[in-house]
């Protein structure tokens, strides 16, 4: 039901003086501006065009007429949000709401540095994507004004990226409310963009392409060739992240226990925030053995990786071998895919890669593999005598 075709302002809770001998026409209710009628029905007091004024909610039933006056008020505050008067008590641009947004992030204590670093990238995006939204005031913008920005921009990024840089949006708008700057949120009825899962099996090399990509990896084309072809293999046989390799050092590598203690970054740990344990496999244990033979009088403070990054000497390889690209983060998915087709459970691989959801993104990832792993044991099933 709607009621508004013009501009409402709520007056004072007071009804029409009657005459002491009339007898009584409104009484009021325990919510204001509402008002039942000696007929039964209920009414909110409201003011049009400058004239008090009673509107029939056509209900006798108060918890009803309750929620009719709740879609008054609503309808009332968006026209009020982007009339020429206004009604709100303070006036927000989005450049003021994002420094706002951004000292937020820099005092939460519970947000590391590099999901801090990530959400100042989703600022500067929506910053570049949407300059009008930076200069505007807040109360003008419009669910249409935002579904312009959404319709523009949701095929050029990618999901994940499109999902963030809404959320943000939205959050922007939260603070213009609760600083009395808007009354609603015009950003909630846009939809999230559907994230298709990775097909992870013709991206991620064959076992023998990617010992042909490492090979040509660690020919001496540049000076850190073969530190590179390293830190590759690492990442492939241990599962670890980028960011938690750079801080592994040589006494974290057991090698009675046959495990590697995985801390993360000194301040601030893993992602989780916890450390892990996870298996030192063979060709992990035969690649720590080979740096160290070449590195005899390593410390055990140092660093076992020479190197941090390699996607520059991934990329030249991968086109050498004819080898679809992949990132530093595919090592990891070739690890626990590998792992899975090994037979290891994918509770067990999702423990291996710090997980702590007991297995159900690994599954959500890797649970095609399983099924294929599966089909292929049920083919050695057999029931002849």
């Amino acid at each position: 039901m709607r009621f508004i075709h013009c501009c409402y302002t709520l007056t004072d809770n007071n009804p029409p003086q009657a005459v002491s001998t009339a007898p009584k026409t409104w009484f009021p209710t325990k919510y204001q501006h509402l008002y039942r009628h000696k007929s039964g029905t209920y009414y909110a007091r409201i003011l049009i065009g400058g004239k008090k004024t009673w509107r029939s909610l056509k209900t006798a039933v108060l918890s009803v007429a309750k929620e009719e006056w709740d879609k008054l008020i609503e309808d009332a505050a968006n026209q009020k949000e982007v009339s020429q008067e206004g009604i709100v008590a303070e006036r927000m641009t989005g450049a003021q709401a994002i420094e706002i947004r951004k000292r937020q992030l820099e005092n939460d204590a519970s947000i590391k540095k590099n999901t801090r670093r990530y959400w100042n990238e989703i600022i500067a995006s929506l910053e570049r994507t949407w300059p009008e939204f930076v200069t505007a005031e807040l109360r003008r913008v419009t669910e249409e004004h935002c579904q312009r920005w959404a319709g523009k921009h949701k095929e050029a990024m990618s999901p994940t990226r499109f999902n963030n840089s809404l959320s943000l949006i939205r959050h922007l708008f939260e603070i213009a409310i609760k600083r009395g700057a808007r009354r609603t949120n015009p950003a909630n009825s846009l939809k999230r963009a559907k994230v298709r899962t990775k097909d992870l099996s013709s991206r991620l090399p064959a076992r023998q392409k990617f010992a042909e990509w490492v090979k040509e990896m660690r020919r001496p084309n540049a000076r850190f060739s073969g530190p590179c072809a390293d830190f590759v293999e690492f990442l492939a046989y241990s599962g670890v992240r980028k960011g938690e390799a750079e801080w592994i050092q040589w006494k974290d590598c057991d090698f009675a226990r046959g495990e590697i203690l995985v801390r993360g970054e000194p301040e601030e740990g893993t992602k989780n925030s916890e450390f892990r344990r996870i298996p030192m496999i063979s060709a992990c244990r035969e690649l720590l053995m080979r740096l160290k033979a070449k590195r005899p009088n390593v410390q055990p403070t140092d660093g076992v990786m020479r190197v941090q990054e390699a996607q520059k000497a991934m990329d030249r390889a991968a086109s050498v071998v004819g080898m679809e690209r992949i990132t530093h983060h595919d090592l990891r998915h070739l690890f626990a895919t590998v792992c899975i087709e090994s037979g290891v459970d994918i509770p067990t691989v999702a423990k291996w890669l710090g997980h702590k959801d007991g297995g159900a993104l690994a599954m959500k990832v890797y649970g095609h593999l399983r099924n294929e792993h599966s089909l292929a044991a049920a083919t050695r099933v057999s029931f002849a005598a």
